[in-house]
């Protein structure tokens, strides 16, 4: 398949580990439209295609509320998640105050303790505008089914001193 030299600048500007599977999707959709050289307009199509959900408000006058769960990574060995993508779904609990212009946009476990991971993740999704950051209940509870998060108030500093404000718990 041939590339133009702008349809190859345009390619740079996808982030470089996944631009394989970018040059893959545009290659794919020139061969479905019967293409033989690959333009910087259909790479910009194939991008639409694909991203055109992440970062677009339904209505320019609505602020969407962009929210994550941070999770126990030793919990999340054995648990799916369903109990918070539940209550999130069915706005309950400690998420009744969100209404219908929010969206799930990250679902992550801390990376084991010392909450390693929580830094990096979130400074990705703010790229995405994340608002808030639930903190799990699996990370929140103080009971004989779940062990204390002893990192807790260090994740829940990590988060705010990026300038997203956290929520304890989720769906207990």
């Amino acid at each position: 398949m041939e590339w133009t030299p702008e349809a190859l600048a345009e390619l740079e500007n996808v982030p470089r580990f996944v631009r394989h599977m970018a040059k893959r999707a545009v290659e794919k959709a020139a061969k479905e439209t019967g293409l033989d050289t690959v333009t910087p307009q259909l790479v910009l199509a194939t991008k639409e295609k694909y991203f055109s959900l992440i970062g677009k408000e339904t209505d320019s006058t609505k602020k969407i509320t962009r929210i994550a769960v941070v999770r126990c990574n030793t919990v999340s060995e054995v648990c799916p998640g369903v109990g918070c993508l539940k209550a999130f779904a069915h706005r309950k609990l400690n998420f009744k105050d969100y209404g219908p212009d929010t969206e799930l946009i990250g679902f992550f476990s801390c990376g084991g303790c010392s909450g390693r991971r929580v830094s990096r993740l979130v400074e990705k999704l703010l790229d995405h505008g994340l608002d808030v950051v639930h903190l799990s209940s699996c990370m929140c509870m103080d009971e004989d089914d779940y062990q204390k998060c002893p990192f807790k108030v260090q994740i829940r500093k990590t988060i705010e001193a990026k300038g997203v404000s956290v929520v304890e718990g989720t769906h207990h």
